[in-house]
C-alpha cells in the first residue's frame, strides 16, 4: 500500500455536488489536512447561495468562489469557436476547456494561501483528471495533487451517496437521479444513469436547457449575429457583450430546441463512452461562424484551418491547453480571422439552426464572377486551357499504362 504524501494545505475545486462534497471530507479525515474549497463560476446557473456554509460545514476552512464567466468566453471558449474546433464531428468541448480555466485559479489561490496542494473530484476513468493535472503540470510542477477517485474503496457515485449519508453531508443527487453533469455558459453535458445503455434513448426529463424540437414554437424566428474578426459582438443589430449574447441565444436556441448533441465519443484513457450534451448557443454561433469564413476566407487558407481545427480539438480534447503548440495554432487562426467579421443571418425553427444570409464588408465573394447570366469578367474559353493542365498528370499516367500494356502484348 502506497503511503500518503504529507499535506498540510489543499485547494480543492469544489462545485457542492456529491463528489466534491463527499471528498472534501474525505481528505479532511484521509489527510488531516487545511482543506480550501475553490468554486468557479463558469455560468452554470447556480445562485451558490449556502455554498459557503456547506462548505465549512463538510470540513473546509474558507471558500473561495470566482466569477470567471468573461475569461472563461473570451480567452477560452471563443478561441475555440474562432479555430473551429469540433472533437468528433459534433462536441463544442465545453468541459474541455472549462478544466484548464478553473485549474489555472486553483494554482493561483495555492500561491495566495501558501498551500502545497490541489485536488480535483475527477474519476480514474474520465478525461478531466488529464486536464486538471496537465494544466497543474504546466504552472506548478512543485504541488501535489490529490485525487480520491484514485485512491479511496469508493467505486461509483452509489457508493458516494452511502459515503455522503454516512457522513451526514447534504446532496441533492439519489439512486433515482443519477446523472453526472457538468454544466457552464458554454453547454450542459449528462453522463450516466440510463445513458449507459447506448441503445437506449434520453429520456425528455433529463433535458434541462432546451425544449424538445417536437415541442419548440410552430413558428420560426429570424436572428443576426454580427463578428468583428472571428469574435461575436452583436445580437440583431444591437452591440452585446460576450456573457450577455451566449446566455440570449442560450435561450433563444433552447426554446427552439437547438444543440442538442447525442454523441458516443473516444475517450483519451482509450475507452468510449455515452454523453449528450445541450449547446444550444454554442451551436448557433459555431454555424454562424462557419457561415461568415465562406465568404471571407480564401479557399486554400479556408481549407488547410479545417485540418488544424481537428488538430486544435484534439489538443483541447486531450488537455493540452497549455502547451506551445495550441498558442502557436492560435497565432495562426488570429491571422486567419482578420478578414472575419460581417453579420449572419439565422433562422431557427424546431431544432434547426438555418443560414439564410451572409455579408462581410471583407467578402471574397463576388457575384460578376459567380453569376449564370451573361458577364463580362470571366471567359469560359479560358477554362479549356485550366482544364488540360490541371487534368495533365492524368492524361501522362493513362499514356504510360497504355505503352506498358501494348509492350507485354496485354
Amino acid at each position: 500500500m502506497s503511503t500518503k504524501p504529507a499535506v498540510n494545505k489543499v485547494v480543492l475545486a469544489y462545485s457542492g455536488g456529491l463528489d466534491t462534497s463527499v471528498i472534501l471530507a474525505w481528505i479532511k479525515e484521509n489527510y488531516g489536512c487545511e482543506v480550501i474549497a475553490f468554486t468557479a463560476d463558469v455560468g452554470q446557473g447556480d445562485s451558490f447561495e449556502g455554498l459557503e456554509a456547506k462548505a465549512l460545514a463538510s470540513g473546509a476552512s474558507k471558500l473561495y468562489v470566482r466569477d470567471l464567466k468573461q475569461e472563461f468566453l473570451t480567452k477560452y471558449a471563443f478561441p475555440n469557436l474562432r479555430a473551429g474546433a469540433i472533437y468528433e464531428r459534433k462536441y463544442l468541448l465545453g468541459t474541455s476547456f472549462a478544466r484548464p480555466l478553473i485549474a489555472a485559479h486553483q494554482v493561483d489561490i495555492a500561491r495566495i494561501e501558501g498551500a502545497d496542494a490541489v485536488a480535483h473530484g475527477c474519476t480514474g476513468k474520465g478525461n478531466d483528471q488529464v486536464r486538471f493535472e496537465l494544466t497543474f503540470q504546466a504552472l506548478a510542477p512543485d504541488l501535489t495533487v490529490i485525487a480520491p477517485w484514485r485512491e479511496w474503496h469508493i467505486r461509483g457515485r452509489e457508493d458516494a451517496l452511502e459515503y455522503a449519508y454516512a457522513h451526514n453531508i447534504p446532496v441533492t443527487q439519489s439512486k433515482t437521479n443519477i446523472y453526472s453533469r457538468d454544466q457552464n455558459i458554454w453547454h450542459l453535458s449528462h453522463e450516466g444513469g440510463g445513458l449507459e445503455d447506448v441503445w437506449q434513448s434520453p429520456n425528455e426529463d433529463m433535458f434541462q436547457l432546451s425544449d424538445s424540437p417536437l415541442d419548440a414554437p410552430d413558428n420560426p424566428v429570424d436572428i443576426v449575429v454580427g463578428f468583428e474578426q472571428g469574435t461575436p459582438v452583436s445580437l440583431n443589430g444591437t452591440a452585446t457583450g460576450p456573457v450577455e449574447i451566449v446566455a440570449q441565444l442560450n435561450k433563444l436556441g433552447g426554446t427552439h430546441g437547438i444543440g442538442r448533441i447525442d454523441l458516443v465519443e473516444n475517450r483519451l484513457v482509450g475507452m468510449k463512452s455515452h454523453g449528450v450534451y445541450e449547446q444550444p448557443g454554442a451551436t448557433i454561433l459555431s454555424i454562424a461562424h462557419r457561415e461568415l469564413e465562406s465568404i471571407t476566407l480564401d479557399r486554400e487558407t479556408l481549407h488547410y484551418k479545417d485540418v488544424i481545427a481537428h488538430k486544435y480539438a484534439e489538443l483541447v480534447y486531450n488537455g493540452q491547453w497549455f502547451t506551445p503548440l495550441r498558442e502557436a495554432i492560435d497565432a495562426f487562426v488570429d491571422v486567419t480571422q482578420q478578414p472575419v467579421t460581417g453579420e449572419v443571418r439565422l433562422r431557427l425553427y424546431k431544432g434547426n439552426c438555418i443560414p439564410m444570409g451572409r455579408r462581410s464588408p471583407y467578402s471574397l465573394y463576388s457575384e460578376a464572377f459567380a453569376t449564370f447570366g451573361a458577364d463580362e469578367v470571366y471567359n469560359q474559353a479560358d477554362a479549356k486551357g485550366f482544364i488540360n493542365l490541371f487534368g495533365l498528370p492524368l492524361k501522362v499516367a493513362a499514356l504510360a499504362k497504355k505503352q506498358r500494356e501494348g509492350a507485354s502484348g496485354a
